[in-house]
């Protein structure tokens, strides 16, 4: 028996949120925010924390900065039951922060990459990752250093038995370029939200995405948000509606439907189970600001998901 059912490498930061600023902010003027949120961030270690909140046993490697963020980071990450012991930390290096200006229908995202972009393949203990039945990365374009070899070590992991999994997020250079096609060969199920799917294709069209995409891996799931989620293996095409909930903030919530399906999906549920549990994390987290905070609260975390049924 493995000791992991899911191992991680990537990004741990926290998330600065700041609610109630004017849609322009103009220069040389001071602005006020009506509350904030510091909470911890990087979809990384999101996906991690809320896996770990659900009941799967997680090992989370990453580069932190020697300094209060990057400790407040693993702390909050370490609550959650997730394993950090090899979290690394840098003497010379500044942990990450993601400063998120939210609006009702749109965000502003600023990131300092710090150790973000710094984490490389001589960070890794490749045994440590291999004790585990699967693998999920994130964040593939802010892994700088890392992206280099990533094609490399999902081969040595699959070598090792382990089932990959990917959600690229965001490229901020918009390219998405990076061997992306070759790190797909070695994935098993791919996981990103509509825009990325066409980024990912070249595509403006979403079935024209999910159709070329569905040739390049086992499994496809795209997350779309407030009209759910589907999930496409070779001809076969899963939809589910997402779950209706009272949000109030958005941040994190992808990372969470990756949580709950991973979940779902490693305890052998079907598709559409995987992405009702997808969609309920999802929705789940929105409920609270931030990507992680509906999740450590153990009481509410268990009465959601009674009431629904799953997970």
């Amino acid at each position: 028996m493995p000791r992991f059912d899911v191992t991680i490498a990537g990004e741990l930061n926290l998330d600065l949120i700041l609610y109630g600023l004017p849609e322009q902010l103009p220069p040389e003027r001071e602005v006020l925010a009506d509350r904030m949120m510091l909470t911890l961030g990087s979809s990384s270690a999101i996906v991690a924390h809320n896996l770990a909140a659900l009941g799967s046993r997680v090992g989370f490697q990453s580069r932190i900065g020697d300094d209060p963020l990057g400790q407040i980071a693993l702390e909050r990450l370490q609550q959650s039951g997730t394993d950090a012991s090899q979290v690394r930390r840098a003497s010379n290096s500044a942990t990450g922060l993601t400063v998120i200006l939210y609006h009702e229908a749109w965000r502003n995202i600023a990131t300092y990459p710090g150790t973000i972009a710094e984490l490389s393949w001589d960070d890794l203990d490749l045994d440590y990752l291999a004790d585990s039945r699967h693998f999920h990365l994130s964040s593939f374009y802010l892994q700088r250093a890392l992206r280099p070899r990533v094609a490399e070590l999902f081969r040595k992991l699959k070598s090792n038995g382990l089932t990959i999994s990917l959600d690229t997020n965001d490229d901020p250079d918009d390219r998405w370029e990076g061997g992306l096609g070759e790190v797909l060969r070695h994935v098993d199920v791919f996981m990103p939200n509509e825009r990325e799917a066409m980024k990912a294709a070249g595509t403006g069209d979403l079935d024209s995405a999910v159709e070329k995409l569905a040739r390049q891996v086992p499994l496809l799931v795209v997350k779309k948000g407030r009209e759910g989620a589907i999930a496409q293996r070779g001809a076969e095409r899963f939809v589910a509606s997402a779950i209706q909930v009272d949000a109030v903030d958005p941040v994190g919530a992808g990372d969470s439907f990756d949580a709950g399906f991973l979940h779902a999906y490693l305890r052998g549920a079907d598709l559409p189970a995987c992405l009702k549990a997808g969609n309920q994390a999802g929705a789940f987290s929105t409920t609270r600001p931030g990507g992680t905070e509906a999740f450590r609260d153990a009481e509410y975390r268990a009465r959601f998901f009674a009431k629904r049924g799953s997970l």
